[in-house]
């Protein structure tokens, strides 16, 4: 059974991302996940890649609709390749409040 974990920035300390990854992957974790809150979730992870090697590092969700996809896709791709293959991306539509408050960003329903 794999076992993964969450992976926050708290009061975003991006200095301490680093050693909290090893930490993670030192007691045993299989994986850990970042969700866009209130930091963007892709930048820890690049600093987690850089402090382990065999832990998966992906996101629990990173919302699609406020990123353009060919943008998303070279995220995804370069954290891809900088992890040699352990990035895993989650992708949300995230909820109307959150797109056209906080993203100021138009609606339109993720499904028909």
């Amino acid at each position: 059974m794999k076992v993964d974990g969450g992976f926050g920035l708290g009061a975003g300390d991006l200095a301490g991302a680093g050693e909290n990854a090893r930490a993670s992957e030192e007691a045993g974790y299989d994986g850990i996940f970042t969700a866009e809150t209130s930091h963007d979730p892709f930048f820890p992870l690049l600093i987690a890649a850089q402090h382990t090697s065999t832990i998966e590092l992906g996101t629990a969700i990173a919302v699609a609709f406020s990123r353009n996809p060919m943008t998303m896709a070279q995220i995804g791709w370069d954290l891809q390749a900088f992890t040699q293959g352990r990035f895993v991306l989650g992708l949300g539509s995230q909820i109307k409040p959150h797109i056209t408050k906080r993203f100021s960003m138009p609606w339109s329903s993720p499904a028909a």
